[in-house]
């Protein structure tokens, strides 16, 4: 998403380099996607799942029939 929006920035943390970030954000298992620092996806997901699952988060309704629901 980052590489397609100048609005969305994005870091990648290696957890074992960073464990208080790690501890702080629960990260367990990997990939773990952190929103806003508030919301989460976990898991590698599908692209369309993820990007609906991200704009979940960020209260926007997916457009009609974009959906992989």
């Amino acid at each position: 998403m980052a590489l397609e929006s100048d609005l969305v920035t994005s870091d990648a943390i290696e957890a074992t380099e960073f464990a208080d970030l790690a501890e702080a954000y629960r990260v367990f298992a990997v990939p773990k996607t952190v929103i806003n620092g508030t919301a989460f996806v976990e898991g590698a997901l599908p692209e369309s799942l993820f990007v609906d699952r991200v704009l979940k988060a960020l209260g926007i309704e997916a457009e009609p029939g974009t959906s992989s629901q």
